[in-house]
């Protein structure tokens, strides 16, 4: 012990607790206070007392309410002399340290625990209450650093005055948001609303000595109702059994709650104070007990029987076991009266320290069964109250920002999943981090505490790699997307090689042609043998080779021997005309030579062409795909002339509309050139739903150079036929900025 035995005396309470400890145990602690004594000797408190004030504080609290043991009593003197220690401005190893002086792993634990919760600085509670609370618990791997640190809050918030202003709003915000909820938690019931006391006091100073104010005022008038209603009682409990009487009166903070939820002033909270019966019981009779005392009472005064609770029969999940009842005195006011046992009372004042304290048993197993107890609530809270939060799941880790934002990530979490957590952007550029100052490389493993900074390149791309090392869903999903979209990309790409190319070939590219050219070459997606031309894998002249060979194929299969091209045309389109015979309007005559075009706009035997989707009323011709089938296509087609000059032997000109049903629909897409702003997209939807009309999609773009002023409006719309097209078009025009209306070839 130091031989500054002044600071010693000052704690006679402290002294006191200590009498009931073996010698060996108050070596341990006497150990620990002389460290902190020597090495907190110049720190004081804002009060000018010296700072050990605090930690013989938070050790009085532990020991008295919490009946923690020696190990933790030495911790908390331990944790405040080594929580911020540099021998020549070098950080110092804690843990080595305190093994170097001989400490159990057990001290050492919960010391270091401490000091990781000590360097916790909220940005803001209210926003991250519930991930503070688990990283809280995360750095508890030993279920006394939380308890530890809520008496720590407790000694805290009954000395708030000797605080700053400025530092007062912070710390009664992390009380309500972190240290409320964990003492609610546990079932430290007594220190959960002394704490909830504290916390209204100074965060609404006016409310709080009102309601203390009239509770002092009204404090003789419940003592005398109190004599009055227990004196008929007395004399027939005390014949039966030992008992004590508590009148127990609600916490302003608690009356204060009731007012606000019932729209009530003080005077019409009827439930202020309740009398309490605690009677000695053995195990076996607890029960009897209380019910013999609940028959008592209620032959004595009229019960409300609306207003029974009876958590003897069924306790609540947190072990609280009570008879509670309403009963009117003498003069009709409502009286809630509390019935239990010894043993139950010692639960419900002190929580589940009571489970291995009462009656001073303190054996090794017991506090182990608690403290293994304590930890289970911990990571799996009971649920149905105010305090409610998720379950701790263990497979969590908690990182920082440069900046102190929180952030939650799964266990294994790796700087790509901090990176692509904060924001998509980030994580397709992330090349590496600093961790709590040290660079390391994007595969790098998280840890609980991790101040991370990403480092970024704009020059970096995602990689299919990523996804054998990153482990949350967000960070594989997001991978995924920009893999995706950047496989888009060059799908574009590589498309616009092949049509540059084919235009050099004198040759248009189709969706067919591409379709075909993709199965040939083994591919499964049209996209992927595009990015295969991009990246140079597929060679440009297997492909022209490929289509000339199909060409040639074609001619081939096209000879009739004997007779003159003409003829072979003729026969080519008498057969395309010949293999769709089925479609034909057999009510007339005329049409026998003819493919007609009916409601079956899916037929097998034909399609609309894509590229210049003609709609009923068109001027069409059809034309013999390669691949099979036959494709409808616009005589204004951009397609047309190529088809009908290098492929006549395919085209079949005798095509006809058949007259539809009103339910056949077609969809065209057409350009409306307007003024920026000027016309506005309300009216033209308007003018295109005013026709019967349905909108499919729309876009605007906006036009560069000379015409700038002016904006492409691309929309896809569902119409019956070019006459219902013409009103709509006229319409359009008609409309103030619309300069001009123009139908668009395929899906632009």
């Amino acid at each position: 012990m130091s031989t500054k035995t002044s600071i010693y005396q000052n704690f006679n309470e402290f002294s006191r607790c200590m009498e009931s400890y073996a010698p060996d145990e108050r070596a341990l602690v006497n150990k620990a206070y002389a460290i902190a004594d020597e090495l907190l000797k110049e720190k004081s408190r804002g009060n000018g007392q010296p700072f050990m004030e605090h930690p013989v504080g938070v050790a009085l609290i532990a020991a008295q309410s919490l009946k923690l043991m020696p190990e933790a009593i030495a911790a908390v003197f331990l944790h405040e002399a080594y929580r911020d220690i540099a021998v020549g401005g070098v950080q110092t190893d804690v843990e080595q340290l305190l093994r170097e002086q001989g400490w159990s792993r057990e001290v050492i634990t919960i010391v270091s625990g401490l000091n990781n919760i000590s360097k916790i600085t909220p940005k803001d509670t209210r926003l991250q209450a519930e991930t503070y609370r688990k990283l809280i618990i995360s750095y508890s791997t030993d279920p006394r650093v939380v308890l530890l640190k809520i008496a720590d809050r407790l000694e805290i918030m009954r000395n708030m005055n000797i605080f700053p202003k400025s530092s007062i709003a912070r710390k009664i915000t992390e009380t309500a948001t972190l240290y409320i909820p964990l003492a609610h938690q546990l079932g430290l019931y007594n220190i959960k609303s002394e704490l909830e006391d504290l916390y209204f006091r100074y965060s609404n100073p006016a409310d709080y000595r009102a309601i203390t104010n009239k509770l002092k005022a009204t404090e003789r008038s419940r003592e005398k109702l109190v004599n009055e209603f227990v004196k008929p009682l007395d004399e027939v409990l005390r014949k039966k059994y030992t008992y004590t009487l508590k009148a127990r009166t609600k916490t302003a903070y608690s009356i204060w709650k009731k007012m606000q939820a019932q729209g009530v002033p003080f005077e019409g909270v009827y439930d202020v104070f309740a009398i309490r019966f605690i009677v000695e019981a053995p195990l076996d009779k607890e029960r009897d007990y209380c019910w013999d005392i609940f028959s008592e009472v209620t032959k004595e005064y009229e019960q409300d029987e609306h207003r029974l609770r009876d958590w003897i029969t069924n306790p609540k999940k947190n072990g609280y076991e009570s008879l509670h009842i309403t009963v009117k005195n003498r003069d009709g006011y409502p009286v809630e009266v509390q019935i239990r046992t010894a043993r139950m009372d010692e639960v419900a004042e002190n929580g589940h320290a009571s489970h291995w304290s009462y009656k001073g048993v303190k054996s090794s197993d017991s506090l182990s069964g608690w403290l293994a107890n304590v930890k289970q609530m911990l990571e799996h809270p009971a649920e149905g109250s105010q305090y409610e939060s998720k379950n701790l799941s263990l497979d969590e880790i908690f990182c920082f920002t440069p900046n102190g934002d929180l952030l939650q990530l799964p266990k294994g979490a790796t700087i790509l999943d901090f990176a692509f957590h904060i924001h998509t952007n980030l994580g397709v550029k992330c090349s590496g981090a600093r961790v709590n100052g040290k660079i390391v490389s994007i595969r790098e493993e998280l840890h609980t505490g991790d101040v991370v900074e990403i480092m970024s390149n704009k020059n970096q791309k995602p990689s299919v790699d990523w996804l054998n090392f990153v482990i949350s869903s967000k960070a594989k999903s997001r991978i995924r997307q920009k893999l995706k979209e950047e496989e888009g990309k060059l799908s574009r790409m590589g498309r616009e090689a092949l049509e540059r190319r084919l235009k050099n070939w004198r040759m248009e590219l189709t969706d067919e042609m591409l379709s075909d050219l993709s199965r040939h070459f083994g591919f499964k997606a049209i996209s992927e043998f595009c990015v295969s031309i991009y990246d140079g894998k597929t060679d440009l002249l297997k492909i022209k080779d490929y289509l000339d060979q199909l060409a040639k194929a074609d001619a081939a299969a096209s000879q009739i021997p004997g007779e003159s091209a003409e003829a072979q045309a003729d026969a080519g389109q008498q057969g395309g005309a010949k293999g769709v015979k089925g479609s034909k309007n057999k009510g007339n005559d005329n049409d026998d030579n003819f493919l007609i075009i009916n409601d079956n706009l899916s037929n097998i035997q034909f399609k609309m062409a894509k590229c210049c989707n003609p709609i009923f009323g068109d001027d069409v011709f059809g034309f013999v795909s390669a691949t099979g089938g036959i494709k409808i296509h616009r005589i204004s087609c951009p397609n047309a002339a190529r088809l009908l000059e290098n492929y006549p032997y395919r085209v079949i000109h005798k095509v006809k509309w058949r007259q539809m049903t009103t339910t056949s629909r077609f969809q065209v897409t057409l350009k409306v050139i307007a003024e920026d702003e000027t016309a506005s997209s309300g009216a033209i939807f308007d003018a295109i739903t005013n026709q019967n009309a349905q909108v499919r999609s729309y876009r605007i773009e906006e036009r560069g150079g000379k015409s700038a002023y002016l904006s492409n409006v691309i929309i896809a719309i569902s119409v019956g036929n070019n006459g219902h097209l013409d009103k709509v078009v006229s319409e359009l025009r008609k409309l103030k900025g619309v300069k001009n209306v123009l139908r668009v070839n395929g899906e632009k």
